[in-house]
């Protein structure tokens, strides 16, 4: 008897799951011979370049470490301001010296070049360049006080955008584009000096550029930060200021990834709050910004503030992701 219940109820179940199979299989008959409209999306922008872009991420970790007043800090900036200059951009420099938590005075140094001046409409692209001069992330309190290579959180922001001058210069947008890499970002107090001086020493570079830009009164249409886009499994949130004050920039640019096939990078999650070079543009110039930046949680990469971040992170397929979609979110303005 049991063994007929379990051959009834196999054989309800086999007609429960055919009739929408055969169902299906009908609709299917009904919709053949008709022709299957898929929807493509049609890039505006030029082809980004991932190798040219690694190149360049190369050619800032080869200086070294790029703590502000080393002789690795000073060579880089002079790099970057050849390169821009040679992409064809006007090119500003910024430079002062600022008394820092502990009491040093500490140059900056920050470099701008700026595409199609003429043009009053204008966006601004900005990263930092200096490293942290710190891994205080490392388990080993021996390997704390060592400077960063930061290939990923510094280089790699700035790789990215070097290829979009590069591609600015050989075919020109219908807007201005501002492209500002900024100092001294990266050396707040660290997490081993438990002594807490009170103060902004995050993001020092951004605050000085916003409070003094290198044009009086300069206003962009919105900002786009990029901060650690090249690592081969980053994960791109939608960070929590830009969501509170750019909603329609964050929109904007993670729209435009999923068009593009980046769904699988630019998550449609939120994260955490960063306090990051797009709040002094936001709080003080009033821009809106948007920041890229791989977050895991409310957190960030294994690699992040130690000595690991150096080149073996460094995915061209990250840093094509992030750069076409900016190049594309230009484009389409």
């Amino acid at each position: 008897m049991e063994r007929l219940n379990t051959l009834l109820a196999n054989l309800v179940l086999t007609v429960v799951f055919l009739f929408p199979v055969s169902c299906n299989s009908c609709q299917s008959q009904k919709n053949a011979g008709k022709e299957m409209v898929v929807q493509t999306y049609t890039k505006v922008s030029p082809d980004f370049n991932a190798d040219s872009a690694y190149h360049f991420v190369e050619r800032q970790v080869s200086f070294g470490p790029r703590v502000p007043g080393t002789v690795a800090h000073e060579a880089c900036g002079d790099y970057l301001l050849e390169k821009l200059a040679s992409f064809g951009a006007e090119v500003f420099e910024q430079k002062a010296q600022v008394t820092h938590y502990n009491g040093q005075d500490i140059p900056i140094r920050n470099i701008i070049g700026s595409f199609l001046p003429e043009k009053e409409k204008r966006l601004l692209l900005f990263a930092h360049w200096d490293t942290r001069p710190f891994a205080d992330e490392e388990s080993d309190p021996d390997a704390q006080t060592t400077p960063i290579s930061g290939a990923d959180d510094g280089a790699s922001g700035v790789g990215v955008l070097l290829e979009v001058a590069r591609q600015l210069q050989q075919q020109s947008p219908d807007i201005g584009v501002d492209i500002a890499f900024f100092d001294l970002e990266d050396w707040g107090q660290p997490s081993f000096d438990k002594k807490f001086v009170p103060g902004e020493w995050w993001c020092v570079g951004s605050r000085y550029w916003s409070e003094d830009p290198h044009k009086a009164g300069y206003k962009a249409s919105f900002g786009i930060l990029l901060d650690m886009v090249g690592a081969a499994d980053a994960t791109f949130l939608r960070e929590g200021y830009s969501m509170q004050h750019a909603p329609s920039v964050v929109s904007n640019i993670w729209s435009t990834a999923s068009l593009l096939g980046y769904g699988n990078f630019f998550l449609q999650r939120n994260g955490g709050y960063i306090t990051d070079d797009h709040l002094p543009v936001i709080e003080i110039r009033g821009i809106p910004c948007a920041n890229i930046i791989n977050l895991k949680g409310d957190g960030f990469a294994p690699h992040w503030h130690t000595r690991r971040d150096d080149m073996r992170n460094i995915s061209r397929e990250t840093l094509r992701a992030a750069g076409e979609t900016v190049l594309e979110v230009v484009y389409r303005e």
